[in-house]
């Protein structure tokens, strides 16, 4: 039983560190208005979403397995405050802070229509900071940290996330700017007229 809930938390974790790879990349992605290829621009934000939703189940399920596993020792306040688990307690804590950006930003998203679209982009912002605390404390307290598999896993995340981060930087990020949107449509709508009968 030991062994089962131990490959369990080590699982749901490297899974939920992919998963909010893809959600970082996605929301990226969707900002700039492009579409991926083969998928239209609001399956983007469904696809962000719905595995931002399976990441946080997953971030659940490790710390429940790891709360119930006796060699991981977890107390359960070890679950909500950082910096006090017994074992290399930085990278512990860095994944307890993450978890907890992790909740205000997917709570705000849930209720987005009642708090408003300012207050639900300034709270989003925190994703930033999340993606390096859950990556920080993958890399340093993970248990297969040292394998190949593992690290090959963690720095295709990091180079994905920091590729799309810098390309959100970049002043060619947005699809189109709003001018030539307006031109673009204007010159659509007198196309669209002329071949009108």
């Amino acid at each position: 039983m030991n062994e089962l809930l131990w490959y369990t938390g080590r699982g749901s974790g490297t899974v939920a560190l992919v998963l909010l790879t893809l959600v970082m990349v996605l929301g990226i992605v969707a900002r700039s208005g492009r579409p991926l290829p083969g998928l239209p621009r609001f399956t983007v934000a469904d696809v962000h979403r719905n595995a931002s939703l399976i990441a946080v189940g997953l971030v659940f399920i490790h710390l429940g397995v790891l709360f119930l596993d006796p060699i991981a020792e977890l107390r359960l306040y070890d679950l909500v405050i950082p910096f006090d688990y017994v074992y290399r307690p930085l990278w512990a804590g860095l994944g307890v802070i993450g978890m907890e950006l992790m909740v205000v930003v997917v709570a705000t998203s849930l209720l987005r229509h009642r708090i408003g679209a300012r207050v639900w982009r300034i709270v989003h912002w925190l994703s930033y900071a999340m993606w390096p605390l859950a990556w920080l404390h993958s890399w340093f307290i993970g248990t297969d940290a040292d394998t190949v598999w593992f690290r090959l896993i963690s720095i295709g995340c990091a180079t994905a996330v920091v590729g799309a981060v810098a390309w959100r930087l970049t002043p060619r990020f947005l699809e189109l700017d709003r001018p030539n949107a307006a031109r673009e449509l204007a010159a659509r709508t007198k196309a669209s007229r002329s071949e009108a009968p």
